[in-house]
């Protein structure tokens, strides 16, 4: 849709929605800011607004849905340690081997989301840049390069990476990467594009809300505008030109994540999944991460916010959780999967959050909010899950694969020095296992260019070699 600069025609598309508030400044913007302005204008989608704010669209009642739900289709970590071939009729050993074959055959790329800022953590840049190496002091970004390139030594192949950012952390991340030299990642395997944006509006009254005489407040409009942004920046067709069936999707603050591991990609493909979920356990029924849960025949995550207190904590004969598979955004789809959603509008639904929005008030004067003010939309990945056919569900340990840096320090977890301890005591068991000694106070931090997992240090290190104080192996 075109920009019109003439104030009548804009005024003629938002009076409609009641949202000609958006233009009280407009005789005194400089030529910039109106076509500024203009241009977000145009971009809006007012219909769809409006439905999202008068509750027109259709919005599940997860208590309900979540009251008729059963445990999902899952391969158990008790399973994995017994070998068992569990519901996929698979061993760990089986799978494994699958999906090196598929990693060898050059079928995987990597979906890496850093749309976030670091504001939270007090940190002024993108969260994606981050030092977050407790030795190295390497930035969460670069550990992800370093293991997609460790990835792609190991199997002999190319490992396409698809990096999204967000209007507010793109330049910065783009400019890190070009100062760093992509980590060395050849950037021909690099697909750098920014997703899309949705706007804020006020509670009481459904206006949309300045941010300035010149600009809408918009904000990104979710990790579900993955679909949408991966079609419009051109990445479907360089995964089809490169021969990538299949892609390992994480967000970029959890630095354990284990990018590509083969077992996983196995599973997934034993089961002929489009979609294969990491799962952790939940050790208590109230834990801040999504539920896992079949409806109606169907896989869905339902947010710990809107699970009913009374089928959080139901338990089965054993004594343990029967809803216990928690999301930790860790999942492999079939790139058919986001091809066929892309294709269909509306595939994902926007889920509706009251924040705290600074706006422009009706004087025009900068109002920062106290208590939430605004509605934001925004569309999550996972609900991709109910689309796909034969989904599945594999348990890791905690301790291998989750420690998100998300508050400041203070806080009981998820802090820079929480994550730092779970990276040190996953290489210290990494190097016990291979033979290693380290004294009780040594630490040690393993580039994955150094060793990739447990499985490749023996190779990197001396028998019975000793650590006594801090090192980066690299």
């Amino acid at each position: 849709m075109s920009a019109p600069l003439d104030k009548q025609e804009l005024l003629s598309r938002l009076e409609p929605f009641d949202q000609h508030q958006l233009l009280d400044w407009w005789d005194d913007l400089t030529d910039e800011g109106k076509v500024r302005l203009a241009g977000q204008i145009a971009a809006l989608d007012l219909p769809l607004i409006d439905s999202l704010y008068r509750g027109k669209l259709d919005q599940p009642d997860w208590a309900e849905l979540a009251r008729r739900a059963e445990p999902p289709p899952a391969v158990r970590l008790a399973q994995r340690k017994q070998a068992s071939r569990g519901e996929l009729g698979a061993t760990p050993d089986e799978a494994r081997q699958r999906g090196i074959e598929s990693l060898r055959a050059g079928k995987l790329g990597v979906v890496l989301t850093a749309g976030g800022q670091g504001t939270r953590l007090g940190f002024g840049l993108p969260k994606s840049l981050y030092a977050i190496g407790p030795i190295s002091s390497a930035s969460l970004l670069q550990i992800h390069i370093e293991k997609i390139r460790a990835l792609a030594r190991r199997y002999d192949v190319a490992v396409p990476l698809y990096l999204m950012t967000s209007p507010a952390t793109h330049d910065d991340t783009v400019g890190f990467l070009a100062e760093n030299q992509h980590f060395g990642l050849d950037p021909a395997d690099l697909v750098v594009f920014c997703q899309g944006t949705m706007p804020a509006v006020d509670v009481e009254t459904g206006k949309l809300l300045l941010a300035d005489r010149d600009r809408l407040f918009l904000s990104p409009d979710g990790h579900g505008g993955l679909v949408a942004a991966l079609k419009n920046s051109g990445a479907f067709e360089h995964m089809r030109q490169r021969g990538i069936e299949h892609l390992f999707y994480l967000q970029v603050d959890n630095p354990l994540v284990p990018i590509g591991d083969a077992e996983l990609i196995g599973y997934h493909l034993s089961a002929q999944s489009e979609l294969t979920s990491l799962a952790i356990a939940k050790q208590q029924p109230h834990e801040r991460l999504g539920n896992f849960m079949m409806i109606d025949g169907r896989l869905h995550v339902v947010e710990y916010s809107d699970l009913p207190d009374d089928v959080a904590e139901l338990r089965n004969k054993s004594g343990d959780l029967k809803f216990w598979a928690g999301s930790i955004a860790v999942h492999i789809f079939d790139r058919l999967l986001f091809e066929r959603s892309a294709s269909q509008q509306g595939s994902l639904p926007f889920h509706i959050a009251r924040k705290k929005v600074p706006y422009l008030d009706t004087k025009g004067n900068k109002v920062k909010p106290q208590k939430p003010n605004a509605l934001k939309f925004e569309k999550f990945v996972f609900d991709l899950l109910p689309e796909a056919k034969r989904p599945i569900v594999v348990e890791y340990a905690e301790r291998d694969c989750f420690a998100p840096l998300k508050n400041a320090p203070g806080a009981a977890k998820d802090t820079e020095q929480y994550v730092q301890q779970l990276m040190l005591a996953q290489h210290r068991r990494w190097l016990e296992a291979a033979g290693a000694h380290l004294t009780p106070n040594a630490k040690v931090e393993i580039s994955p260019l150094f060793a990739l997992d447990a499985a490749e240090l023996p190779e990197r290190i001396e028998p019975g070699q000793e650590f006594n104080e801090p090192v980066y192996l690299r």
